[in-house]
């Protein structure tokens, strides 16, 4: 009786030991519990469109939201950038000096587009900065370049890290103004797009870009220079917000371009045109009106233990 009386106590403390490590480990219930997560809305081509045909030798136009391609035409070819060169020397000049120093007008012999800098003349970086990408300036590029303290090539030295630091993998500059050099200096409409991508979020850079019109002074007030921008869409097409112009007999026409609406955020690049603001303006067109941004959705089933 002893013994079956322990026996019993024994399984009952089995038992009850048993169903409480059950009662916490085990769910009393699963449940399949559906979450929903939303992705960037992406473009999306209408079937019945047609694609543009732009005399340009190269041209690339990206959705930057979403990095979806819109538009490309030889977008890795290595040609001239001309003066969409001074991107590369603005991001460069903000990296080394703050906007309100004041430089020193040397003798400045470059040729081509100049804002009217003399010698001895002293003028803020800010202001040099609105000359370079308002006016697209070769002289303000000389000076910005000529003031950096490890000198002129050392400034193009310190643009062409920042090719390699931003990933542009088919840039080369010799010269901070754009000039054509050969193999010496030049581009792809996507690295154009790419480095315009990242000069736009820089505020002080947009700001300039997006300015139609400035004038500004030497630091004593008597030279003044009336800057007008270049960029021709800049007010006339609904949402462009910038980039830069660039010419040269060699390298012909390019454009940068930043349009920003209805939140889609759009950049376009093109290389050797005969054309670049209508053929830029023609695929801004075309994008909004054959393209729709969709929204992506996805359902995850997650199983939810109570």
């Amino acid at each position: 009786m002893k013994l079956l009386y322990l026996s019993l106590v024994s399984f009952v403390f089995v038992t009850s030991t048993a169903l409480l490590l059950t009662r916490n480990t085990t769910p009393l219930r699963s449940d399949v519990v559906t979450y929903e997560k939303a992705f960037t809305p992406i473009p999306v081509l209408a079937q019945s469109a047609t694609f543009p045909i732009v005399s340009a030798q190269a041209a690339l136009a990206v959705d930057l939201n979403s990095g979806v391609s819109f538009y490309e035409k030889n977008p890795d070819k290595s040609l001239l950038p001309a003066s969409t060169t001074k991107i590369v020397t603005a991001l460069v000049a903000l990296d080394y000096y703050p906007l309100d120093k004041v430089l020193t007008v040397g003798k400045v012999t470059v040729e081509g587009q100049k804002m009217g800098l003399v010698t001895g003349e002293k003028i803020k970086v800010l202001d040099l900065l609105y000359g370079l990408l308002v006016y697209s300036a070769n002289d303000a590029a000389e000076v910005l370049a000529e003031n950096h303290p490890g000198g002129y090539e050392a400034f193009v030295s310190a643009m062409n890290v920042k090719a390699i630091n931003l990933s542009l993998k088919n840039t080369k500059f010799s010269n901070p103004a754009g000039l054509d050099d050969g193999d010496g200096h030049t581009t792809t409409a996507r690295d154009l797009v790419r480095v315009s991508s990242v000069a736009m979020q820089v505020p002080e850079f947009a700001k300039i870009v997006g300015t139609k019109s400035i004038v500004v002074k030497s630091t004593d007030g008597k030279i003044v220079h009336r800057l007008t921008n270049i960029n021709e869409l800049l007010g006339k097409v609904v949402g462009v917000e910038g980039v830069k112009t660039g010419w040269t007999e060699g390298a012909r026409e390019n454009l940068v371009t930043y349009i920003n609406r209805d939140n889609h955020k759009v950049m376009i690049a093109i290389l050797g045109s005969q054309d670049r603001f209508g053929e830029t303006q023609e695929i801004i067109d075309w994008i909004f009106r054959n393209y729709t941004w969709q929204p992506v959705k996805f359902s995850v089933a997650k199983v939810v233990n109570y």
